[in-house]
């Protein structure tokens, strides 16, 4: 759990320093600084920010860099500076680390915000991040395979762009790197699905508080991003001559995704009396003896109910990260996880912000969230004992 936070020169707030308690609120109006608030927060887990990828577009005009420092509860020290340049700096106890994972581990950072409410129709960087967070936090061996294979994915697509016909020196060192591939893909398939076949039961539960009325209509999904039946490099083999003139790699575990599908508990008669249509069907499918089976939920649920199953996939997440952590010796029990709430009375109606917070507040969790009003804080005040309130305003944060 963060104890102390100090941000310098990112966007709007130019030196500040928060004493935080395990729930913090904070409140201010829009364009404030209460958004970039958690944004160095992610920043410190991450190493990149959730609205911009360009340090120079945080940093703070004038400014050679942005720094975030934070004390935690086991007192260790945590650090990170990032240049304009993307030059990065990071600092474990005040010594030099080089590897951001190492940040990321000691601080396991959780948001939900707006920018992430649109994940179902978006492509699928953003639902694979959402396993391989867990993944990574879960399984220690998953990352240095993940880091392997997308060292090698980098060589392969840079030799596909270059040329579409290899030499034979060429298609030697392009066969070697689709061994390794394989290798590593295996093992971070092996990981994913088991981490996947864990999380289905939390968000069945989870799905069941938020969307009660379809709980037995909606079912997660993994895909691997390959046919994990055949060796990956077996099947690169097999498709070089498309990859060669796309000029990258379409198959394998940077193309993993996982869905969250519809069905319906209906029943439809075909026109054939041996076909049964089990899913939303319009008269047309009827008509046509068209037998879908499943469809995308995000194709099926209308905006508001899509805001609350993203939230359940969020919200799932915690309690099986913590369950593996108490019964995991590799996880330190000092480590809290954080959770990061940026506007979420916003995209959430009353019912299911009070779901969310009432499930946060029961787990050892640390949470930050931020709110244009001070509406919400008779709810944060009844769900937990000594909740910090901090008011932003032009980049100034004070205790209220």
């Amino acid at each position: 759990m963060i104890e102390r936070l100090q941000i310098s020169h990112l966007r709007n707030l130019t030196q500040v320093t928060l004493h935080s308690a395990s729930c913090n609120v904070i409140i201010g109006a829009n364009g404030s600084g209460k958004t970039s608030l958690l944004e160095a927060i992610f920043l410190l887990s991450r190493g990149k920010s959730f609205r911009h990828h360009q340090p120079k577009r945080y940093i703070q005009h004038h400014q050679d860099s942005a720094t975030v420092h934070a004390k935690i509860n086991d007192g260790s020290t945590l650090a990170i500076q990032k240049q304009a340049d993307a030059t990065t700096v990071l600092r474990l106890n005040q010594t030099t680390v080089y590897n951001q994972s190492i940040l990321t581990e000691q601080l396991p950072t959780l948001l939900i915000d707006p920018s992430t409410m649109d994940m179902l129709e978006q492509g699928s960087a953003s639902r694979r991040q959402l396993l391989d967070w867990l993944v990574f936090h879960m399984k220690q061996g998953f990352h240095p395979q993940w880091v392997a294979y997308q060292r090698l994915l980098k060589q392969r697509n840079s030799l596909l762009k270059k040329t579409r016909h290899l030499t034979q020196v060429q298609l030697a060192e392009l066969k070697s790197w689709d061994k390794g591939l394989s290798n590593h893909a295996a093992l971070i398939h092996h990981y994913r699905e088991r981490i996947f076949v864990e999380w289905q039961p939390y968000f069945s539960e989870s799905i069941a508080q938020l969307l009660p009325s379809y709980a037995e209509q909606l079912s997660l999904s993994y895909n691997a991003g390959y046919d994990t039946s055949i060796a990956l490099d077996v099947q690169l083999n097999e498709r070089l001559e498309q990859d060669l003139q796309l000029g990258y790699t379409r198959i394998g575990n940077h193309r993993a995704d996982t869905h969250v599908h519809w069905r319906s508990t209906d029943t439809v008669k075909s026109n054939d009396p041996q076909t049964t249509i089990t899913s939303p069907v319009s008269e047309t499918d009827v008509n046509r003896a068209l037998p879908v089976l499943k469809e995308q939920a995000a194709n099926v649920l209308s905006r508001g109910e899509k805001k609350l199953l993203i939230t359940a996939l969020r919200l799932s997440q915690l309690p099986l990260l913590l369950n593996e952590k108490r019964s995991n010796d590799h996880f330190k029990p000092q480590i809290t996880p954080v959770v990061l709430l940026d506007d979420i009375t916003a995209e959430l109606d009353d019912r299911a912000v009070n779901i969310l917070l009432s499930t946060l507040a029961q787990l050892p969790c640390q949470v930050f969230m931020t709110s244009l009003t001070d509406d919400i804080l008779p709810l944060v005040q009844e769900l937990w004992s000594e909740p910090s309130m901090f008011h932003v305003k032009q980049g100034q944060i004070s205790l209220t």
